[in-house]
């Protein structure tokens, strides 16, 4: 049971307590009632209002810095993947290696001359020198014919016919950055194949090569990533070559491989 008690202080008006009688306590300015006490549930509730707010107002800035590598890799591969497409150029009439080597009957249709293609330039960028074989020389279809040299490194390559040296292209060994600039008009070897008409079998052209080609793109940009972005000039042309891009360490394994000469 609660009653009223007054009480009169110093000509003050008179302050009101209400007094459990059960328990006799007080509370001055509010209510108490057998352990139950009032509790601001809107006080509550704003608290949690700020805390959702300001945890927003983190996350946002925190969002968009984790989302600043995707942007860039989005923005690399817009520019990157539309360059490849056009890139790696496989004229019609040549037969191609899969070490990314040629072949083509010469005018005489005795010989063959050889070189290498489009995607081996540009996977080692500027070429520095050539070793070839000398003028007679035999050669073997699949085994190595002839190495570039790119910077301190040596990259073999295989020949896509077997047969006898008759003939080298010595304005490309005195300039082998005329590789770089077209690949295809400058040949490296001719020569003499009697087995051609049966090793051009092993070899690729039309549609096929083709086909070929658009695996190898597919290789070659799985291995991708934003930082291949940083070697891009003003055309978006790749300065040191896409192997060195991907791995300036071990970019000639990379070569290597798709030349496929690699150890082991």
């Amino acid at each position: 049971m609660l009653h009223i008690e007054e009480k009169e202080e110093g000509g003050r008006g008179g302050e009101r307590s209400i007094v459990s009688d059960g328990e006799g306590e007080h509370k001055k300015g509010g209510i108490s009632m057998e352990g139950f006490s009032y509790v601001d549930i809107f006080a509550t509730k704003h608290i949690e209002y700020l805390l959702v707010i300001g945890f927003l107002l983190l996350f946002i800035p925190f969002w968009r810095f984790l989302n600043r590598p995707a942007r860039a890799i989005l923005g690399v591969a817009q520019r990157v993947v539309p360059a490849i497409s056009e890139w790696f150029r496989l004229p019609e009439g040549r037969y191609y290696h899969l070490g990314h080597s040629w072949a083509i009957p010469a005018g005489n249709q005795q010989t063959v001359k050889i070189g290498i293609d489009d995607f081996a330039q540009k996977l080692v960028g500027p070429i520095h020198g050539i070793e070839v074989p000398a003028v007679g020389s035999m050669l073997r279809q699949g085994e190595r014919g002839w190495g570039l040299k790119v910077g301190s490194k040596a990259i073999e390559m295989l020949s896509p016919v077997g047969g006898r040296v008759v003939a080298i292209n010595e304005s490309v060994l005195r300039s082998p950055e005329a590789l770089n600039q077209n690949p295809y008009e400058n040949w490296l070897m001719e020569v003499e194949a009697p087995k051609f008409s049966v090793e051009k079998r092993q070899l690729l052209s039309g549609k096929l090569a083709g086909r070929w080609m658009e695996e190898v793109k597919e290789s070659l940009l799985s291995r991708m990533n934003y930082n291949l972005g940083l070697v891009y000039q003003d055309g978006g042309v790749l300065v040191d070559g896409m192997a060195r891009s991907l791995d300036r360490d071990r970019w000639d394994e990379i070569a290597k491989e798709y030349f496929l000469v690699g150890e082991g």
